[in-house]
Formats: C-alpha cells, sequence, structure tokens
C-alpha cells in the first residue's frame, strides 16, 4: 500500500534525529516569537496524527512533534520493552535540542500518559511545563475500555502473532468502531497503516501495547501527578468514544480539582482526525484563559 502525496510531504518536510540514543522522526515548524507547543500523538499511529490541525496551530505556535519510539517512522528496535520513562525521556531530548524551557503540550491516547509522566517529572523540578492539553486517553486506568482486539494484543502468546498476521481492513475495522459521527477518511486510515507497518512495525505493536499494564502499575504516580499539579490543564474529549469518552470525562471530573473540560459531542476517539477545527478552537480557547492567568499572575 503507498502513502497519500500528503503523506510523502509530511515525510519530506520531517528529519531523523538522534534522540536519547534512538533514532526518531521528528516534524517541526518553528517561527520567532512564536511559543512552543509540543505535540504527542497515540498508539499504534504517529506523528501523522496532527496532520489536520497543524495547520492552524502553526499559525500560532512553533510546532514540535515527533514519532514516539517504535511508532511510525522512528526506531523499532526489538530488544525494548517500551517504558513509558524512555518515551518521556524522548520528549525531553526534543525540548532539550530545541532549548525549550517552558513547554506547552497537546497530548493524544498513548501521549496522554507520556504526558503524565511528564507532569510527574514537572513535579520532580526536572522540566517545566506551562500548560498541557488532552484528547482522548486512559488518563485513568480504571476507566480505560480496550478494544477486543487491544486485549488480544496484550496476550503474552497470542499477541505477537496477530500482530504479524493483522491486515489493513482489521485496522479500518476497528478504527471505525471508535471514531464519531465524522470519521477520518479512507485516505487518511490508509496512510496512517503505512506508517504502522514501516519497519517491520506491526511485530512492535505487541510490545507496545504494555502501556495499558504500565498505567494500571503507576497508577498512583501517574494519576497523582494529573490530580496535584499545578500546570494549567484541559481535556477535549470526544464523547462517543467507547475508549475513553464521556465516562473518561466525568471520572475527570470527579478526581482533577477546578477542572476544565469540553466534551465533543459526536465525537469519537480521534477528534484532532474528525473535527480538527473545533479542537484547534477549543485548544487556542484554552490557550488564551492560560495566558490571561499569567498576565494576572505577572507584577
Amino acid at each position: 500500500m503507498a502513502g497519500s502525496q500528503r503523506l510523502d510531504e509530511w515525510i519530506r518536510r520531517g528529519e531523523h534525529r538522534r534522540l536519547a540514543g534512538h533514532r526518531i522522526f521528528v516534524r517541526t515548524e518553528v517561527a520567532p516569537g512564536k511559543p512552543p507547543l509540543l505535540l504527542v500523538h497515540g498508539y499504534p499511529t504517529a506523528s501523522y496524527d496532527w496532520v489536520r490541525v497543524w495547520p492552524r496551530l502553526a499559525e500560532r505556535h512553533s510546532l514540535y512533534a515527533l514519532d514516539l519510539l517504535g511508532f511510525g517512522l522512528s526506531a523499532k528496535p526489538r530488544d525494548t520493552t517500551y517504558p513509558i520513562s524512555l518515551q518521556a525521556d524522548l520528549c525531553m531530548a526534543l525540548l532539550d535540542d530545541a532549548g525549550i524551557k517552558d513547554a506547552h503540550l497537546l497530548v493524544h491516547d498513548y501521549g496522554v500518559t507520556v504526558g503524565q509522566e511528564l507532569l510527574a517529572r514537572e513535579r520532580e523540578g526536572r522540566l517545566r511545563i506551562a500548560s498541557m492539553a488532552f484528547l482522548n486517553g486512559g488518563l485513568f486506568p480504571e476507566t480505560h475500555r480496550a478494544r477486543p482486539i487491544q486485549k488480544l494484543l496484550a496476550r503474552p502468546v497470542l499477541g505477537p502473532l496477530l500482530a504479524r498476521t493483522m491486515r489493513y481492513e482489521r485496522f479500518e475495522q476497528t478504527m471505525l468502531s471508535i471514531s464519531g459521527r465524522s470519521p477520518p477518511t479512507r485516505e487518511e486510515l490508509e496512510d496512517l497503516w503505512v506508517l504502522i507497518e514501516r519497519d517491520g512495525g506491526r511485530q512492535a505493536l505487541a510490545r507496545l501495547i504494555n502501556y495499558m499494564e504500565q498505567r494500571r502499575r503507576n497508577r498512583e504516580r501517574w494519576v497523582g501527578a494529573l490530580t496535584a499539579s499545578t500546570v494549567p490543564r484541559r481535556l477535549i474529549c470526544g464523547a462517543v468514544d467507547p475508549v475513553s469518552g464521556r465516562h473518561l470525562a466525568e471520572r475527570y471530573r470527579e478526581l482533577v480539582p477546578d477542572p476544565d473540560v469540553v466534551v465533543l459531542e459526536d465525537v469519537g476517539h480521534y477528534p484532532h482526525l474528525e473535527v480538527h477545527d473545533r479542537v484547534v478552537d477549543e485548544y487556542e480557547a484554552f490557550r488564551r484563559r492560560v495566558d490571561s492567568l499569567n498576565r494576572t499572575r505577572t507584577p
């Protein structure tokens, strides 16, 4: 399967860098005077997820995105268990490489867990985070409703076998089952599949899926960081997502002090592909609020 011209352009505008000892695909669009925004993608896709929101976000922000280890165009080593801590190391290395001290983050799915680890490090004084916006993802392991394919991939023997034999049709079926009224297009789904298959990527799926167990094992650290953080945070949540939809938003309101939650009706698991303009509108409204708070606090 060949990718679209839009995917080819995305790849052409990116580059590979050595981050934390690994070969990582990085896509940036940087302009003087525009504040830095780091975009962290989900499972099982790649930074290309952000292709629809990228042009409008680039109008106001200097954008940084990467394919996390095991995803997309980045290295997919077979000798790692893909800990979330390593993915957070990669994000920090990218920020350090760019000389960024106070980053804003927009994160989705697997990326929300990376974001929570970064919030934990922020509380430990290891980096500074200016703000963080979450899209649909497993912020709380007790509300994450894994799809049948995810449960099968997580099984020790069956998972690797299933990953090796997976075909595009199964991927498309799963993606459409978690979408809302305006699902990603066939072209977008085919592009995402091209990136999954790149460099033996299907085999990495079963190793990467251990993020679900990592969430359970590290709940105290990651949920604790989310609920105790003083970093400005917003959840933008597609309501009809069966994995982490309206029920996620309800749990967020229960546990997070002064919760800032936007629920998008008729939207599924990939809001930034389904209703990209709405996501940008809600994100920019959040950033205006953050900027207003910062001005108020400045002597």
